[in-house]
């Protein structure tokens, strides 16, 4: 069957309205997350209250991710989803409504303005810290609606892990404010960073626009090589869930190095840089700078 491609269009902007219904103090409260950067989210605001369920795992990519017979069992069993919305999983309308789940369901993008990229909603949300904080202010209020008797803990783990993010905002803006205005501009693989580069004052350029199915034409690539070479980039970048085979064909072509990867859609498996969402945003500022920074002194 078709997957729909219509997972909440409209109503990331407009108030998803499935009443939450109280969880019973004695139930294993089970909650499924849509991809793994939202599902680290919840497991902080949760702590031990409930089992947290991720749908799209780490270092895989969400845009072009084809549900299992397990997820679809997960999603029936649930109590509570978390969705990104903006149009991220164009896949979890279909696999929500034929599970026959009579989970509540939950758009922790809502109350971010939406970035445009081409005329498109750009989904990846979380890449501004600030919209960091609007995640978790939305999961915390649908978990204590959901479970009354823990809002306190609840608040508690909340205000803790927005204070982290609200710390390390601050650090980023604070480090990212030192760099020149050349030393700006970078390329990645494609389009999942323009909230990062209008929190932070950035430019990024890619090949691929938001969605990572879709392919650049010739032309398209041709146009921004010619841009690069033309104008420049402090650094290319690859990311996790991409493969590096275009972002190592731009650098050959314009001789601008590769800085290194960028962790966007998805976090790391066990073991690597980005586990959490807080290690993501801290190694992808660590890169960033590391990159430009030698460039600088280049």
């Amino acid at each position: 069957m078709t997957l729909v491609k219509s997972l909440y269009a409209g109503i990331a902007t407009a108030s998803f309205a499935l009443a939450a219904l109280p969880v019973a103090a004695e139930d294993d409260v089970k909650i499924v997350a849509s991809f793994s950067i939202l599902g680290d989210m919840v497991e902080e605001v949760v702590g031990d209250l409930a089992t947290v369920t991720t749908i799209v795992g780490p270092d895989a990519d969400a845009h072009v991710y084809q549900p299992s017979v397990a997820d679809a069992r997960a999603v029936a069993q649930a109590d509570i989803i978390f969705v990104n919305g903006l149009g991220f999983e164009t896949w979890s309308d279909t696999l929500i409504s034929e599970s026959g789940t009579e989970a509540t369901v939950h758009v922790a993008t809502n109350g971010i303005t939406p970035v445009k990229v081409d005329g498109k909603t750009d989904p990846h949300a979380w890449n501004s810290l600030s919209n960091g904080v609007i995640y978790v202010t939305n999961v915390a209020a649908a978990m204590k609606e959901a479970m009354p008797e823990h809002a306190d803990e609840i608040t508690a783990n909340a205000d803790a892990y927005i204070a982290e993010l609200e710390a390390l905002d601050a650090v980023t803006k604070a480090k990212l404010a030192d760099l020149p205005a050349n030393r700006r501009t970078v390329v990645t693989a494609h389009d999942a960073f323009g909230y990062l580069a209008d929190a932070y004052g950035l430019t990024f350029l890619a090949p691929v626009g938001i969605d990572t199915e879709a392919e650049p034409s010739a032309k398209d690539l041709a146009v921004l090589i010619d841009q690069l070479k033309a104008e420049g980039a402090a650094a290319l970048f690859v990311e996790n869930i991409t493969s590096p085979a275009l972002v190592q064909q731009i650098s050959d072509e314009t001789g601008i190095a590769i800085g290194g990867r960028l962790f966007s859609d998805a976090l790391s498996e066990r073991g690597g840089p980005a586990t959490s969402y807080l290690a993501m945003f801290q190694h992808n500022l660590g890169t960033l700078l590391d990159a430009l920074a030698h460039q600088t002194a280049s």
